[in-house]
């Protein structure tokens, strides 16, 4: 939700799955064309697809029952899921002479948030491709049921993220929940009681991004731009001591430059939300604050200023930044900065869909105001979970473990992102700096059947271990 909500709204129904051939057929006629002129992405490709498709293969044969677990980088991978099922893994079929019955497709699992920020007709489009929605925030039966049956049941696999949304980088994957594995178990459940046979599996997938060429250019623009945003004169390359020209190769000394830069700007960006924050919010900030003149003078050694404080800092931020979210809707912090944003989108949502009043039309004109009034101030106070859902992503030691065009550029669009929802402006209209190509890993497919005795004996355990070996197996894909 790009911008503030000013009225109630009735509550949020869910939305069935409702798969149609037709819809499916014509999604795939158009998916390529999408990809070519509304999409960064100039090429997907993909490893060991031939296990995919004969999974398929085994699937349509009531053999195994299996969930793709995908990576969540980027916006565009559910195009890039397409791809792979629509087009990738029929032609590595009919290479490898494995017969598949048509058509080859997924049902899939998404946020039922998305259709409020991207338009109800996202949420007919998900539901007639087979999407069954998930509200992330509370325990939503509706959701978990329909997905179960789904798993269990439909005449297609069924693909979820397991990180449970995008986080912005290509070589992090982001801590997996848990649903992923319960899903599995409950699977193998249900399985068993109809007396079925079938495998049940886990097969993660990696999504990989990478610019066809570094994109120096458009970075620089960017950052210069987000700069200007933040009222910072432009930084100087004769400024920085720390650029050798006699020892670093002129690539070096442009990725050190731009490094330095956004790191300038990661730290005002801080120093303006602590004033902000401490100022107008009143909370404390118990953080160790750099030496701006760290900054704008950086030593001869080589070294770049070190990280450390400015993570505290950052961590300091975004928990404060909850708590003034998580005080109006009377929450304490519980759990990961992750779990609490969830907690705080379903409290919002609990004060602006409103379950408890039957037919909003019918609500005398004092009644109605209030509604609105509570509406509104809700969808203010979510901001502050909105700026941490951006902001929770950047890390500094990301790009200077490896200082790469790509992990530079993606750290940039999160500032980008950060900056625009607090210039109230559409946060889903990232800027392109430049063509990507897309690689895929169909990786090895995990048995949860193995498991069961194990479950069986202590499920928490269980699920924990399962999700962690599927953590593991994204992790070992990233190139």
């Amino acid at each position: 939700m790009a911008n503030s909500i000013h009225q109630v709204q009735p509550p949020l129904e869910f939305i069935p799955p409702a798969y149609n051939p037709l819809v499916v057929r014509g999604t795939q006629q158009i998916l390529p064309c999408w990809l070519r002129f509304r999409t960064n992405i100039s090429h997907i490709q993909a490893e060991n697809v031939e296990t995919l498709a004969e999974l398929f293969h085994q699937f349509q044969n009531q053999k195994v029952r299996f969930l793709l677990a995908f990576r969540h980088p980027n916006s565009d991978d559910p195009y890039c899921l397409g791809q792979l099922i629509w087009k990738l893994v029929p032609q590595a079929a009919r290479q490898k002479g494995i017969p598949l019955q048509f058509p080859v497709h997924s049902h899939f699992i998404y946020d039922r948030g998305i259709p409020l920020w991207a338009g109800a007709g996202v949420g007919w489009l998900y539901s007639r491709l087979g999407g069954t929605p998930i509200v992330r925030g509370k325990i939503d039966r509706a959701g978990l049921r329909s997905a179960r049956d789904l798993f269990t049941n439909s005449q297609f696999p069924i693909a979820a993220a397991p990180e449970g949304a995008t986080n912005g980088h290509n070589e992090i994957v982001s801590p997996l929940e848990p649903g992923i594995a319960q899903m599995g178990f409950w699977c193998v459940e249900d399985l068993l009681k109809a007396g079925r046979t079938e495998k049940v599996l886990i097969v993660p997938i990696g999504i990989q991004y990478s610019y066809v060429n570094p994109p120096w250019q458009s970075l620089e623009k960017l950052l210069t731009q987000l700069e200007i945003d933040c009222g910072l004169t432009a930084l100087e390359r004769t400024d920085i001591a720390n650029l050798d020209a006699e020892n670093s190769a002129e690539t070096d000394q442009n990725q050190k430059f731009q490094y330095l830069r956004l790191i300038r700007l990661g730290s005002h960006l801080l120093s303006v939300m602590e004033e902000f924050y401490t100022r107008f919010y009143h909370v404390s900030l118990q953080s160790k604050i750099l030496d701006s003149t760290v900054l704008s003078q950086p030593e001869t050694t080589g070294n770049y200023p070190d990280n450390q404080a400015m993570i505290a800092r950052l961590t300091a931020l975004l928990d404060a930044a909850l708590q003034v979210a998580e005080q109006y809707f009377n929450l304490k912090p519980k759990g990961s900065l992750i779990d609490r944003c969830r907690r705080l989108e379903q409290a919002g949502w609990d004060y602006i869909y409103r379950e408890d009043i039957k037919d909003i039309a019918t609500l005398c004109p004092l009644e109605r105001g209030l509604a609105d009034r509570l509406a509104e101030e809700a969808s203010l106070r979510m901001w502050h979970m909105r700026l941490v859902e951006s902001f929770v992503s950047v890390t500094g030691r990301y790009v200077q473990e490896k200082l790469t065009a790509e992990r530079l550029a993606e750290t940039t669009l999160l500032l980008w992102d950060v900056l625009t929802r607090i210039k109230r402006g559409n946060p889903f209209g990232r800027p392109s700096l430049g063509k990507q190509q897309v690689q895929m890993t169909v990786g090895e497919p995990i048995s949860v059947g193995d498991r069961w005795q194990a479950y069986q004996k202590g499920r928490r355990l269980a699920v924990a271990e399962l999700t962690q070996d599927l953590q593991s197996a994204l992790e070992a894909m990233i190139n």
